[in-house]
């Protein structure tokens, strides 16, 4: 197992980035210079990250989560950063007509839209699946049908500006693990409708991009309290994390693993023995606790 860890997946995690990362063009932080960005989730963690990345970058940012002080502050440090302007919409996910809400304020504001960020989750629980539907109806409101209902309220503004959908998962929408069931089957929804909505894309030549981001234990806030105490390896910075997601968006990849030596690793070896072997060693099954999934 030391060697799987120290050489194995390291070199795998290797040439799947080369593949992943490949892409027609370097990324330049002037892609982004005026350009329309919505994220999602970006109160804190991740999401805020990108907004102060996006900032720095001159884009025009609107930041939705759903504290409204902690957003006043984002906005705040975002227009101190040198934003071409920054403005945020406070609301629950868990309603759709929220979500299509954010699209609008950004269509009334700007008149069009470059780039859609969808980072937002629900509240989980790290631990054995309890039996309750009603949460993973609950938690699919919030991790899957919001993303789909800004999606289609943007396509339009997307097609005219021939734009970026950006979609922030999880490995464990990938190669599913113990204690997330709930929240594991919203992340496979996501790669489940993105990925073929890619295809219909393809299909159809509409020249906007989906990026589906499969994300590994990020030093997050909320990552940190729910499984920090069973996760043996360290956690990837959040700050790395979101400049990787932008870029992954700007230069329309298909897929950012992120950190990839370990992600790599866990979907190459999903379902095989070495991987089982592998989820017990990240995983200590005796120490278990609530909080959010990561």
């Amino acid at each position: 197992m030391g060697l799987l860890l120290k050489v194995i997946l390291p070199l795998m995690g290797l040439g799947l980035a080369v593949y992943f990362y490949s892409a027609p063009e370097n990324f330049n932080e002037e892609m982004l210079r005026g350009k329309r960005v919505i994220v999602t989730g970006a109160s804190s963690g991740i999401g805020e990250q990108m907004a102060y990345h996006l900032a720095r970058m001159g884009a025009h940012v609107l930041v939705t989560a759903r504290t409204e002080a902690k957003l006043q502050k984002v906005v705040e440090r975002c227009r101190e950063l040198g934003a071409a302007s920054a403005r945020f919409v406070s609301g629950s996910m868990e309603d759709t007509a929220f979500a299509e809400e954010v699209v609008k304020e950004a269509e009334n504001t700007w008149g069009g839209l470059d780039m859609l960020i969808l980072n937002h989750i629900g509240h989980s629980y790290f631990n054995y699946f309890d039996g309750d539907v009603d949460h993973i109806r609950k938690l699919l409101e919030t991790n899957f049908l919001s993303y789909v209902a800004m999606t289609v309220t943007a396509l339009p503004m997307l097609k005219e500006s021939e734009g970026n959908i950006v979609v922030v998962s999880s490995v464990a929408g990938k190669a599913p693990g113990p204690f997330a069931a709930p929240y594991s089957a919203t992340k496979f929804a996501l790669d489940g409708f993105f990925s073929s909505l890619r295809h219909e894309f393809i299909i159809e030549n509409v020249n906007v991009s989906i990026t589906l981001c499969i994300l590994g234990y990020i030093d997050t806030d909320n990552a940190m309290q729910a499984v920090s105490h069973a996760i043996k390896v360290a956690p990837s910075p959040k700050e790395e994390c979101a400049l990787e997601i932008i870029r992954s968006g700007a230069l329309r990849q298909h897929e950012l693993h992120y950190p990839p030596g370990i992600v790599n690793g866990m979907l190459l070896l999903r379902g095989q023995e070495p991987g089982l072997r592998l989820q017990r060693f990240l995983f200590d099954r005796k120490k278990k606790g609530e909080g959010a999934a990561p």
